[in-house]
């Protein structure tokens, strides 16, 4: 699990310079790395002799320099780069790598944006690096509130698993939304009026709406369709920043 093809439908490869984390928030509950860790971890995968503890992989700092054909990059599907347990150190190395690496696209997804707002000053945001936070319900919608204080030439939200209607929620300065349902074992529903919302705010607001599914016990059951249309919308990369 250091860096794998994707199966996620927004991105095209995972690069997982750490791995492990701890729950913060009710999105955190069914957490699908924390299930898939315990598996590699019984299977005897050396970079999950840990489990789900948060661990440093020093060896996979330099892995997107050798990738040559551009792709987009979720970095740390199996934890949280902006994690208290992460050093400052750790986070500028793995900004080097971006910053060296700008035929590539970087998805960086945190729970944790206060600290990136705190750290922000200190990193170099060239414009592939692309900075999302999570928003399951409005208990959270404060990290938008830090994630607007960041500046990446593309600040997103990952509104899954969606919770919770979001109608109040804030979108100046988003430029991208990722919507889905709860997947896998004692998936909580997602009611389909919170989809619809917030697609809506995505059009009035002309930010990209990305659906990625319905979720259920059984997802392949849902789909990803809505009145019968897929939305794959994705920010355009503006390479005059950063």
């Amino acid at each position: 699990m250091a860096v794998t093809n994707s199966h996620i439908e927004w991105t095209d490869a995972t690069w997982n310079p750490t791995t492990g984390c701890t729950k913060v928030s009710e999105g955190c509950r069914h957490c699908y790395a924390a299930t898939m860790a315990k598996r590699l971890h019984a299977m005897g995968q050396p970079r999950y002799q840990n489990g789900f503890k948060l661990t440093l992989h020093e060896d996979l700092l330099d892995l997107p320099l050798r990738w040559k054909k551009p792709r987009r990059v979720f970095v740390n599907s199996m934890s949280d780069l902006f994690h208290k347990d992460v050093p400052d150190e750790f986070i500028r190395k793995v900004f080097s790598t971006m910053n060296q690496t700008e035929r590539h696209t970087f998805q960086v997804l945190t729970k944790r944006p206060e600290r990136v707002a705190k750290m922000a000053n200190d990193l170099k945001w060239t414009s592939n690096i692309w900075m999302g936070t999570s928003i399951e319900d409005m208990r959270v919608s404060n990290r938008a509130d830090y994630l607007r204080e960041v500046p990446a030439a593309v600040r997103f939200l990952s509104c899954e698993p969606l919770l919770g209607s979001l109608e109040p929620l804030n979108l100046e300065g988003i430029h991208w939304i990722i919507v889905g349902g709860e997947s896998g074992p004692g998936a909580r529903p997602m009611n389909p009026k919170w989809v619809y919302e917030i697609r809506d705010k995505c059009q009035a607001d002309h930010v990209s709406f990305f659906f990625k599914q319905w979720g259920g016990v059984q997802k392949h059951r849902t789909g990803r369709e809505i009145d019968g249309q897929t939305w794959d919308e994705m920010p355009k990369r503006d390479l005059s920043l950063g």
